[in-house]
């Protein structure tokens, strides 16, 4: 594939010679023979003009041929947001879907749509592009007016060609009227990120009219993937590109004493030893040098002036003790303390959750090619405008002078909102003056990588003498993300940069607050953690961040309570969603689905190991509803819990595409069970000691339960969030799945053998 400007669309100056001088690399694997074109980074100047967000061109072009391009920093996890957001552009522009390209996550190139987590993709960056296309369409029926001499209103697209009504024989194509050439046209864009508005003032299409979004267009990413020819961020290569690997302290500021250079002079190939504070690394001409000098430089390292907690209880009673720094409350209704001290009945559980790793299959990676000036970083960044200013600020650059190009890693979950390696990269490069590509290597990322941080819930309730609940009391006690949204990564802690000591916090779903309690409150509280800068057990989001837990615990214990009185727990549940129309609907139609016979918690008993159980759960994220009823069975003598089936009910809105979605939903159960049954950081005051597959295991297909999906879609509403709701009640299923077989309660995550059988020995029904 050539890199030349003929093959380039045509957009303002600063884009074409991006595309000639930009510093992409695209290498094209077949099973026979590689081939790999590059082009030098992009200038200065380049970097400085950036595009502007009230011009239509920054948007996208419509190339001579025809071909449409969209420019966005939303960028592809491995969820299917390239392809339903070129289904969206193509709905709105009236072009067949296979002439709508996506060009992303390149922050010379596109706007700062913020980054591409929380679910939020389609519901807001969706939108922005929607309405970019829906201006460009405006404008080129004006144009098409003039051209062919007939009023606006008069006018119909088929396929990209503009007609006139009445006369189908007088037409122009969109390549007639603009192809290779610029719009020259202002729009609105008010604020920036998640909150920016694109052309609010341009009416968009009728969603009754949609014939692309809707279906099930076929992901654009995935032949490559299944052809080896795509190039995720391990592929990246540069000419004269060297390899470099850091050799990590015990915990975050720890500071090297001295570094022995002796010891690794036997290995060829060392360029460099860098050394920065506590960031020590290697570089080197072979990534085989690279990994065998990092692992044979002699470092003494200080004393930590901290260390881990001896065990997880220490971490639980911190998060019990400490008090929080910061409180949000999602639900302040009536006086559940009073009620609660006045009532027939109350109950109180404690449940735990543990630190759980994102666990990408494919370690971080990234390549830098730092000069005096600027620097050009190729990263899997979920946030490529974040990733810009972390590495600006790391390097003392200006962040016009650094430019990011987004390369798809392999796997996230949260991950690559702290992309580490590319500062790891960055400080290499900028060392020897030339590309450095960084590999972690599996223990570095499982050792290292940001955890999902613990949570402790506590919930109290009430009933009256009717088995009415008159009272809600939910508190999740948890550890910010201390590395999300801005703050510096590991490198930059490394070299002594410190960021807020308060960390981050997304949203507080899952706590009870979908039902609707007449005395009621639902409390987040962010516990400091000692020395942030100091642990590996860095937090950070993971996979709809603290949504399993707070559904772990709230729908347990509902369910608890709706045994207690005898309810059936679909039932129970209705109950207290009455005026929550969506989630009781969907919950309506994922028990019809699942054949859910009425009928109080736990099972009557049966004779033998091996009994079966099923369990309900619903929860909400982003606006997004799902319920969950698990089918499992439990082996008594040994403990283990087999998940057999999951029916999941979905409501995402206005659905884009159905299959892709049930991709997503697919992914997010597989996952949720396994967090569910297997995951949990092991570590003492030494270190963490989950370093491989084998000491954090994570579900075998072996072990895959049948998945089935019910899908409501609701295409008078906005797409919202496909990409995490799902996982959030699973857990919270099994385990009432669990009680139902065996008749005790799960409070602590993961619901290993070990843990079922403490259980039942404690209640005697082992």
């Amino acid at each position: 594939m050539s890199a030349d400007a003929s093959n380039t669309p045509v957009g303002f100056p600063s884009r074409r010679r991006f595309l000639k001088q930009s510093g992409a690399l695209i290498v094209y694997f077949n099973f026979f023979t590689p081939q790999i074109t590059w082009s030098a980074p992009a200038r200065a100047e380049d970097l400085a003009a950036g595009p502007d967000a009230t011009a239509l061109d920054s948007w996208l072009e419509i190339a001579s041929d025809g071909m449409v391009t969209v420019f966005t920093s939303k960028v592809e996890l491995g969820t299917g947001i390239e392809t339903a957001l070129t289904q969206m552009v193509a709905e709105e522009l009236d072009v067949p879907f296979a002439r709508v390209k996506m060009d992303a996550g390149d922050t010379a190139k596109t706007i700062d749509q913020s980054v591409t987590a929380a679910s939020r993709t389609l519901e807001r960056g969706g939108p922005q592009l929607r309405q970019a296309a829906a201006a460009a369409r405006q404008e080129l029926l004006k144009l098409a007016s003039a051209k062919l001499g007939s009023p606006v209103e008069k006018l119909i697209v088929e396929d990209g060609v503009v007609k006139i009504a009445s006369q189908p024989a007088s037409k122009a194509s969109y390549a007639d009227l603009i192809g290779g050439r610029h719009f020259n046209v202002k729009i609105t864009a008010d604020g920036t990120g998640w909150d920016m508005k694109v052309a609010p003032e341009v009416p968009a299409k009728d969603p009754k009219k949609y014939k692309i979004v809707g279906t099930s267009v076929p992901r654009v990413d995935l032949p490559g993937k299944f052809t080896g020819e795509f190039t995720y961020t391990q592929d990246v290569r540069l000419p004269g590109m060297l390899h470099g690997r850091v050799i990590r302290p015990p915990v975050v500021n720890s500071k090297a004493q001295s570094v022995d250079e002796n010891s690794i002079r036997h290995i060829p190939g060392i360029k460099k030893v860098v050394q920065q504070g506590g960031f020590v690394g290697v570089v080197a001409e072979t990534e085989w040098s690279a990994i065998q000098a990092a692992g044979a430089l002699k470092v003494a390292w200080a004393a930590p002036a901290s260390k881990l907690p001896a065990n997880v209880d220490e971490v639980y009673d911190y998060l019990k003790n400490t008090k929080s720094y910061k409180e949000r409350a999602a639900v302040e209704r009536g006086n559940p303390e009073s009620a609660i001290a006045g009532a027939t009945k109350a109950f109180e559980a404690t449940y735990r959750w543990p630190f759980q790793l994102h666990g990408m299959l494919g370690p971080s990676c990234a390549v830098a090619d730092v000069q005096p000036d600027k620097a050009t970083i190729w990263a899997g960044s979920q946030g490529p405008f974040y990733t810009r200013k972390r590495l600006a600020d790391l390097l003392g650059l200006p962040e016009r002078s650094v430019h990011v190009l987004y390369r798809e890693g392999s796997g996230s979950y949260g991950r690559l909102e702290s992309d580490d390696a590319a500062e790891d990269a960055a400080l290499l490069s900028r060392a020897v003056g030339k590309p450095v590509r960084v590999q972690w290597m599996r223990e570095e990322e499982h050792a290292w990588e940001p955890k999902g941080p613990a949570q402790l819930m506590r919930v109290r309730a009430a009933i009256d003498a009717q088995g009415k609940v008159t009272a809600w009391d939910f508190e999740d006690r948890s550890f910010p993300w201390t590395e999300a949204m801005g703050n510096p990564m590991l490198a930059s802690r490394q070299i002594g940069l410190k960021g807020t000591t308060e960390g981050f916090q997304n949203g507080i779903d899952g706590g009870g607050q979908i039902y609707t309690f007449e005395n009621q409150k639902v409390v987040a509280a962010l516990i400091p953690w000692v020395q942030p800068d100091a642990t590996p057990l860095r937090t950070s989001n993971l996979r709809a961040p603290g949504d399993l837990a707070r559904a772990f615990a709230s729908e347990t214990f509902l369910d608890e309570i709706a045994s207690h009185v005898g309810a059936d727990p679909v039932e129970f549940r209705l109950r207290y969603l009455a005026g929550n129309t969506r989630p009781a609907e969907v919950l309506r139609a994922t028990a019809k689905r699942a054949g859910w016979q009425a009928r109080p918690s736990p099972a009557p008993a049966t004779s033998g190991s091996k009994v079966s159980g099923r369990g309900v759960a619903v929860t909400a994220r982003a606006n997004t509803m799902v319920a969950v009823i698990a089918e499992i069975d439990v082996d008594k003598s040994s403990g283990k819990i087999a998940v057999r089936k999951i029916t999941i009910g979905h409501d995402c809105g206005l659905i884009v595409n159905p299959d892709g979605l049930k991709n997503q939903i697919e992914g997010n159960v597989i996952q949720g069970v396994s967090r569910a049954l297997l995951e949990e950081v092991q570590f003492d005051g030494a270190g963490i000691k989950s370093i491989d597959w084998a000491s954090y295991p994570i579900l075998t297909f072996r072990d895959t339960p049948e998945i089935d999906i019910v899908l409501v879609n609701r295409p008078e509403m906005p797409a919202l969030g496909g990409g995490e709701p799902a996982i959030s009640p699973v857990p919270a299923a099994i385990a009432n799945a669990v009680f139902d077989a065996v008749g005790v309660r799960l409070r602590e995550a993961p619901f290993t053998p070990q843990r079922l059988l403490r259980s039942l020995a404690r209640t005697g029904l082992s």
